[in-house]
């Protein structure tokens, strides 16, 4: 399915149109882009599913309370209603996985996407109706569940060391070696991070004296351009960095490539999904099963092992990037209540 472009204002010339839509996906992060274009695609078809009809700019306060109710209850059996039919349409274009209720964050991204649509033409949103707003609320605490972990268990070190371990000399073991140290020892690095290095993000002036490095995050999930953080990379992790651009004589362009089955090294950057490839790869390699583990366990095992060490909170923020206290702060409370003496009331 094609996706839409982003919804702009339908008065502006076509000249301010295109600068316009430049403008938005220059200064949108990447990822967010990828969120609206697949939520303008969800959106786009589930109106057509429903009323046989294009979106509406304003879009009418009925619809959007249609939307609400539709992704707040479970159609399984019921693909006789309408509700039920949409989504089992939305099912064969590949749009939405079952007919079970979404999750209420994945309704209230969609939502948030479709007031963002909303804001771009300058126009009111129908989702700040009170019914509609009252209807949120309730679908929300219906559908509520306890959050699912991103990864099955966190990567922390005696599991990284295992992980380690599997990888040789080769060239593709280098990378890997060099991937798994970088995204664990920079801060539990997101795939997305690891992924858009390039080798002018990789400050080495300080390794031959220090046994350091330092790596330039243009971009990451909560800072931009205008504040791209430097994170040091120290030890083994910096030296593991170090000769994996020896060994693949990087000197420009994309730090980490795939490699060939005849261990070359190829022009070109690693896919985000690469991540989770090779951390599977690595995980059957060392005997564990392939799902044991998923990328975001290095970014939850960093936090758990800083937690296990004992370092302080707003240290460890200051590698991961988390902007919110409380949101770190679980990793720690989960090792913090083992250690409780009140749990120890009986012996």
């Amino acid at each position: 399915m094609r996706t839409p472009a982003l919804p702009l204002p339908s008065s502006l010339s076509h000249e301010d149109d295109a600068a316009l839509t430049e403008l938005y996906r220059r200064g949108t992060p990447a990822n967010t882009l990828r969120a609206w274009e697949r939520d303008l695609a969800y959106i786009t078809a589930w109106k057509r599913a429903v009323f046989d009809a294009p979106l509406s700019w304003p879009e009418a306060e009925g619809v959007a309370l249609r939307f609400v109710l539709d992704h707040a209850c479970d159609l399984t059996g019921k693909e006789a209603t309408s509700a039920g039919a949409a989504a089992a349409e939305m099912i064969s274009l590949g749009l939405r996985k079952s007919l079970a209720c979404p999750a209420p964050a994945t309704l209230d991204r969609r939502i948030a996407s479709w007031r963002a649509f909303h804001r771009m033409r300058n126009l009111p949103n129908p989702f700040t109706a009170p019914l509609i707003a009252q209807a949120r609320g309730k679908a929300r605490r219906a559908a509520a569940r306890p959050p699912a972990p991103k990864s099955p268990r966190p990567v922390t070190r005696a599991l990284l060391e295992t992980l380690l371990g599997s990888c040789d000399d080769s060239l593709r073991g280098l990378r890997d070696r060099a991937i798994l140290m970088l995204a664990f020892g920079s801060g539990g690095r997101r795939r997305s991070e690891v992924t858009a290095l390039r080798h002018e993000d990789i400050l080495t002036n300080d390794f031959a004296t220090k046994g350091l490095i330092w790596l330039r995050l243009i971009e990451t999930k909560t800072t931009d351009k205008s504040r791209a953080p430097k994170l040091p990379l120290k030890g083994r992790a910096a030296r593991a960095v170090m000769g994996w651009m020896g060994a693949a004589e990087i000197r420009q362009g994309p730090l980490f490539r795939p490699v060939s089955r005849a261990d070359r090294v190829l022009n070109r950057a690693l896919a985000p999904d690469a991540i989770r490839v090779i951390l599977r790869h690595r995980l059957q390699l060392a005997g564990l099963p392939a799902d044991y583990a998923t990328p975001h366990g290095l970014r939850a095992g960093f936090l758990t092992q800083a937690a296990l060490d004992g370092a302080p909170l707003a240290a460890a923020m200051k590698l991961s990037l988390h902007r919110s206290a409380l949101q770190a702060q679980r990793y720690y409370a989960d090792i913090e209540i083992e250690e409780n003496p009140a749990t120890d009331l009986l012996g």
